[in-house]
């Protein structure tokens, strides 16, 4: 019996144990008391859904507030945040995208340069070095072509239409909305531009398998992952950023004085040409050493500590040190690098012993890292390390104060307003801190606090071309069968997805979006796309209306102002709007917007920055035939009109005046904001 006693003392003991330890782990995770206090700002249920679909998702759609309401707005909430919801019908339009899932290196293998072809078949006695100048440019392009049907390569063109392709349908139709805002909100934060030739063929991967799978985890686990990448490590250059290392020191110079002397004493004329392979190892030896800081000046600016976040020129330098050695692995049609050259050298079972790394497309080459004593904001990298300190590094800047503080204010802008109260960015900062840089606790504390629900917030975000065009598909239930030509009118709103050339990324301000050329596209859009003008789109607007067609210019005005701006104060969007509605050149204006729609050719060849021929070529998704851009307008267009625009098919529920009235809702300045 007293046996017994002990062992249930024992238990008991151990439970209570168990449970302090247990609480204490709570503690330590900090966990965010989440509840959206939308009642006590003075929202209705369906005010407080509607602004949390403004600011999280792509557009409202049909039906969709209703849903929220039904989920609950805290478990729509949490449910976005985890991004599990299922993605059936996105999959199934993308599924005729084959080069979305290909790796950086079937990329490089699929879609190589131009450049890199015709070296190829220079090399094979394809194409003579001279033959441009023999036979001009057509014949020249037009081997090229054959060559590279021969091989089965295609333009890196085709690789960019699909990429940008798929931001407009996973945008539109994608039901994990805030993951898909996320994306877009993490890649312009580390904005990696198709603007830079090396650059350009990583990134489809860098967005999918870098910035999609961290939108909503923690801070420093995305940091690394971009760091790590080959999309950023030749945007900023730190794949050639290289340093002393003491330990490799001798040995290269002995390198360099062998490869120096071989060089000296081959003969010029020698017509097995070691004279000038010599000659390019030595230049090769050389050009790859040099420290380069562009990264490390960008990773503190504009990544994690921001402009005013404390770090000197000295903290800049010295990061850049840190940093040497973080290069790419080499792949096949990669660019040329020493790195290969020296992993023959070493062998590729000897790196990993002798301080190399290397994981998946990523290599720290460790002869190349500055291994000297250096000190970083305050933190001393202690001589002879490697690898080691730039994880050590990342994980400084990652949480830093002063990281907190910069990324919480950038989210903050981003889903609240662009000023945001320093109230609020203070509590998210606090959280981003106590919780690991956790994505998902900082916005969780976002929208629990009275900030986020002021009165003030309501629809004073501007939205961008992208959220407009999108908001707008979203809006009015359409299928967009054709979205390139959806991105190519984003880009003539004056935001060219990918292409944003500075590390900036696009300004996230109304500012920077609104002005009066900015206004005129944007009520062109409106008219176009609501006209149906724009190649590849369907909607029925009498069907999100219950298939009820209004009886005039101004009912429709009013019932479809309410439908497309839900739990919006209308009326004075209406007043404004009726001017407009009663305008009897307003067909004139939407046919002169349509002939603006599509771009023809060689606006397609320059706005995909490209150096291909004008007679582009892009997948037929329907049967994988391809198709010349002007196939592809005969095949789905149908016949032009002598005023050169589009005669497309009268959808059911769509009447001039109806198409009229919406569209001027699309361009007017209520629907700009979320």
């Amino acid at each position: 019996m007293i046996q017994a006693g002990k062992i249930f003392f024992v238990l008991t003991v151990c439970l209570l144990v168990n449970l302090l330890f247990s609480s204490f782990n709570k503690q330590d995770a900090h966990p965010v008391n989440f509840k959206m206090p939308f009642k006590q700002a003075g929202f209705t249920e369906r005010q407080a859904a509607a602004h949390l679909i403004d600011r999280f998702t792509f557009g409202n759609s049909p039906g969709y507030l209703d849903e929220v309401i039904k989920s609950g707005l805290e478990n729509w909430f949490l449910q976005q945040l985890e991004g599990k919801q299922n993605d059936a019908d996105l999959n199934k339009r993308l599924s005729g995208y084959d080069a979305l899932q290909m790796s950086n290196t079937q990329v490089l293998t699929k879609f190589p340069r131009t450049a890199t072809i015709v070296k190829e078949a220079v090399a094979e006695g394809i194409i003579s070095k001279d033959s441009l100048k023999e036979n001009g440019k057509k014949e020249y392009r037009e081997a090229v072509k054959a060559y590279m049907e021969q091989k089965g390569y295609k333009p890196q063109q085709e690789l960019f239409r699909q990429f940008v392709s798929q931001k407009i349908l996973s945008a539109a139709y994608s039901n994990n909305q805030l993951h898909q805002v996320l994306t877009e909100f993490w890649f312009n934060h580390f904005n990696v531009s198709i603007s830079k030739n090396q650059c350009a063929p990583y990134i489809p991967a860098y967005e999918r398998d870098v910035i999609r799978p961290n939108v909503a985890g923690k801070f420093g686990t995305l940091l690394l992952a971009t760091a790590q990448s080959p999309a950023m490590l030749f945007y900023l250059d730190n794949f050639s950023s290289s340093g002393e290392n003491s330990d490799f020191k001798q040995r290269q110079e002995k390198l360099q004085q062998r490869l120096e002397k071989k060089a000296s004493q081959a003969n010029d004329e020698d017509p097995s040409g070691d004279k000038a392979k010599l000659m390019e190892k030595l230049s090769t030896n050389k050009k790859n050493q040099g420290l380069n800081e562009n990264y490390a000046r960008e990773i503190m600016e504009l990544h994690t500590l921001g402009v005013d976040g404390g770090y000197s020129q000295q903290d800049v330098t010295n990061a850049a040190k840190v940093l040497t050695g973080w290069t790419v692995y080499p792949m096949a049609n990669g660019p040329a690098s020493a790195v290969k050259k020296m992993i023959e050298r070493f062998g590729e079972d000897n790196l990993a012993a002798k301080g190399f790394v290397h994981d998946g497309d990523f290599f720290f080459a460790i002869n190349r890292h500055d291994n000297g004593a250096k000190t970083v904001l305050g933190k001393p990298f202690a001589a002879g390390g490697g690898y080691q300190d730039g994880l050590d590094l990342i994980n400084l800047l990652a949480h830093h104060a002063a990281t907190a503080k910069f990324i919480c204010k950038k989210l903050a802008v981003k889903f609240v307003s662009d000023n945001p109260p320093a109230s609020l960015t203070d509590k998210m900062a606090a959280t981003f801190l106590a919780n690991n840089g956790d994505i998902k606790e900082v916005l969780k504390t976002m929208v629990a606090a009275p900030e986020f629900w002021t009165k003030d917030a309501i629809a004073q975000k501007t939205k961008s071309p992208l959220e407009l065009a999108i908001s707008s598909v979203r809006a009015l239930d359409a299928t967009v069968n054709m979205p390139f030509l959806m991105y190519q009118w984003v880009s003539k709103m004056g935001q060219k997805l990918y292409y944003y050339q500075a590390p900036t990324g696009f300004p996230d301000k109304g500012q920077y979006w609104i002005n009066t050329g900015a206004l005129l596209n944007r009520m062109n859009f409106g008219l176009a796309f609501a006209s149906q003008k724009i190649p590849g789109v369907e909607f029925n607007l009498a069907a999100i209306n219950n298939n009820h067609e209004p009886e005039s210019a101004i009912d429709a005005l009013k019932t479809y102002s309410k439908i497309i701006l839900p739990e919006r104060d209308v009326d004075a969007t209406i007043k404004r709007l009726t001017a407009l509605v009663n305008d009897p050149s307003i067909q004139q204006k939407i046919d002169e917007a349509a002939g603006k729609a599509t771009s023809n050719s060689d606006q397609n060849h320059v706005a995909m920055g490209g150096n291909q021929d004008a007679d582009e070529i892009m997948l037929d998704q329907k049967n994988g035939r391809i198709l010349t851009e002007d196939k592809l307008a005969r095949k789905n267009l149908g016949k032009r009109t002598k005023a050169g625009n589009e005669m497309m098919p009268s959808a059911a529920g769509n009447n001039s005046m109806l198409a009229q009235v919406v569209g001027i809702i699309i361009g007017s300045p209520e629907f700009q904001k979320r």
